[in-house]
C-alpha cells in the first residue's frame, strides 16, 4: 500500500522506491532523473521501468488525440478512428473525436485505468452500447452488423388445381376452406369439397339447371357449410354427410356474400339487403340490416362477433353493432366497390378494406371512432384481403390489371413478396386453419396454393409434403 506521503504528492513509483531516491538533475536545459537505488536484495526485485499491458489500459483516456487536424477538419474522422483502433488496439478506437470531451471507453474492456489523467465518461458496461460511428459520423449499427435477411416466400404455387366454370365475376364468393381442413369451392351449379389432408374430391350438390352457386361459406367449427344462390336462397348443409340441413328465403336476387359468426349467418344480396339468420329459430331471418344503395359484396364479423363490417357496389364501408339496425359507422373514402375486407385478429377494433378498379386502395380503420389510419394506393383492382393469425401481416389479391398477389408487413406495409401466376383476376382467397397457406382463384379456372405465412411456433415457411406435390389435378 502506497503512503500517505506518496499519494500526497501524486506519484506512482515502482516497489522498492522512495521519494528521497529520486532527484533531478539539469543539462543543457533538459532534465534526467537520476534514481539512487541500492541493489537489491535477492530476497526482492524490482525493474527499472513499469510498462503497462496496453489491451487493458485505455490508452485513449490520456489524451494522445486532443487536437484536431488543422488540415483536415471533420473530413477523415472516420478513417482516422479506424485507423488508430487498428494500430492501437479497439479500445483505442473507442474514443470521441477531438473537441468532443471525454473519452468513450469500450464495453469490452472492463478493467479500470491505473493511471487516470482526465475524467472517464464511461457509458454503462453493455454490449449494446452504441458504435463509434454512429456516435460520431451519423453511421448507425446497422453497418456494422449484417442486416437480419428478410423472409423468404416461394414465389411459385406448390400445388395447382384446375376448376373449370369457376366464375369471372367480382362481385361472388366462391372458395372458402373450413377449420377441418376441407376446401369448398362453388363451380356453375355445383359445390365440391377438396380434403388437404388426403386430396380427396367429393361433389356435395347440384343446385340444377335453373340455380348457380354464388357464394360458400363455413361456419366456425367447420362442420356446416352455408350456400348462397342465384335465386337468393341460403342453403345449409352437413358437410361430413353431406346433406343438407335447411333452406332459407328472404333476398329478391342473388346471394352473393355470406358471413359466420358464432351463431348468426349474415347474408347479403343484389337486392342491397343484408339478412341475419339464426338455425335455431324457425324464421328465415331475424333481422334486416338496410344501408346500402347497391349490391352487397363484402360482409365480415370482427373477431369478437360485435361488429359486422359490410361493403357495397355503392363505394361504401358499413359497420353494424348488435344493438342497433342503423350503421354504427358509414365510411365513404373509397371510390369504387369495396368487396375485400378484413378485421386484425391482433387489435380490437382494426379493420382494413380495399377498393376496386376506379380506388385500388388498401385502407384501414379505427372503428372505435371511424378515423382512417392509413392509404395505400396498390396499384390495381383489390378483390381480397386476409390478415395472417401467426404474424402481424395481410395479404391481397388483386385484379386489373396486374393480376398479382402480395403480402405486406403491418403498421410498416412493407411489401414483404409479391405473387404472379394467374392469368386474370385473382377474384378468389381463403386461408388453410393453420394459417401458413392461402389457395387464390381465378377466372382462368384454377386454384393456386402458396405458402406466405410463417407457422406460429417456429416462424419459417412450410415444408412442402407429399400431399402438396407440384402436380396438376382436376378438382372434379
Amino acid at each position: 500500500m502506497d503512503s500517505p506521503q506518496t499519494r500526497k504528492a501524486g506519484l506512482n513509483l515502482p516497489t522498492g522506491m522512495s521519494e528521497t531516491s529520486l532527484r533531478l538533475e539539469s543539462f543543457s536545459g533538459s532534465f534526467r532523473a537520476i534514481s539512487n537505488l541500492s541493489s537489491p536484495s535477492k530476497s526482492s526485485t524490482c525493474s527499472d521501468r513499469f510498462i503497462p499491458c496496453r489491451s487493458s489500459s485505455r490508452l485513449h483516456t490520456f489524451g494522445l488525440n486532443d487536437k484536431a487536424s488543422p488540415v483536415k477538419e471533420g473530413g477523415n474522422e472516420a478513417y482516422a478512428r479506424l485507423l488508430k483502433s487498428e494500430l492501437f488496439g479497439s479500445d483505442f478506437g473507442s474514443f470521441s473525436p477531438a473537441g468532443g470531451g471525454g473519452g468513450v471507453p469500450s464495453p469490452l474492456s472492463p478493467s479500470k485505468n491505473m493511471l487516470r489523467f482526465k475524467t472517464d465518461h464511461s457509458a454503462p458496461n453493455s454490449p449494446y452500447s452504441p458504435s463509434i460511428l454512429r456516435n460520431d459520423s451519423g453511421f448507425s449499427n446497422e453497418s456494422l452488423t449484417p442486416p437480419k435477411p428478410p423472409r423468404k416466400v416461394p414465389k411459385t404455387p406448390h400445388k395447382v388445381l384446375d376448376a373449370p366454370s369457376l366464375q369471372d365475376d367480382f362481385y361472388l364468393n366462391l372458395v372458402d376452406w373450413s377449420s377441418q381442413n376441407v376446401l369448398a369451392v362453388g363451380l356453375g351449379t355445383c359445390v365440391y369439397l377438396w380434403s388437404a389432408s388426403n386430396s380427396k374430391v367429393t361433389k356435395l350438390c347440384d343446385l340444377g339447371p335453373n340455380d348457380g352457386v354464388c357464394s360458400v361459406q363455413w361456419t366456425k367449427e367447420g362442420s356446416y357449410l352455408s350456400i348462397g344462390t342465384n335465386l337468393g336462397r341460403v342453403q345449409v348443409w352437413d358437410g361430413t354427410q353431406c346433406k343438407r340441413v335447411r333452406t332459407m328465403g328472404g333476398h329478391q336476387t342473388r346471394t352473393g356474400v355470406l358471413a359466420w359468426n358464432s351463431r348468426i349467418l349474415a347474408s347479403g344480396s343484389r337486392d342491397r339487403n343484408i339478412l341475419q339468420h339464426d338455425l335455431r329459430v324457425s324464421n328465415d331471418c331475424i333481422s334486416k340490416l338496410v344501408g346500402h344503395k347497391s349490391e352487397v359484396c363484402g360482409l365480415k364479423w370482427s373477431n369478437d362477433d360485435r361488429e359486422l363490417a359490410s361493403g357495397g357496389n355503392d363505394n361504401q364501408l358499413l359497420v353494424w353493432n348488435q344493438h342497433s339496425q342503423q350503421p354504427a359507422l358509414r365510411l365513404t373514402e373509397h371510390t369504387a366497390a369495396v368487396k375485400a375486407i378484413a378485421w386484425s385478429p391482433h387489435q380490437s377494433g382494426l379493420l382494413v378494406s380495399g377498393g376496386g378498379t376506379a380506388d385500388r386502395c388498401i385502407r384501414f380503420w379505427n372503428t372505435t371512432n371511424g378515423h382512417q389510419l392509413n392509404s395505400i394506393d396498390t396499384g390495381s383492382q383489390v378483390c381480397n384481403l386476409a390478415w395472417s393469425k401467426n404474424v402481424n401481416e395481410i395479404v391481397s389479391t388483386h385484379g386489373y390489371s396486374q393480376n398479382q398477389i402480395m403480402v405486406w408487413k403491418y403498421p410498416s406495409m412493407g411489401k414483404v413478396a409479391t405473387l404472379t401466376g394467374h392469368s386474370m383476376r385473382v377474384l378468389y382467397l381463403a386461408m388453410s386453419p393453420d394459417g401458413q397457406t392461402i389457395v387464390t382463384g381465378a377466372g382462368d379456372e384454377t386454384l393456386r396454393f402458396w405458402n406466405v405465412f410463417p407457422s406460429v411456433k417456429t416462424h419459417t415457411p412450410v415444408k412442402d409434403t407429399g400431399l402438396w406435390s407440384l402436380g396438376r389435378t382436376q378438382i372434379r
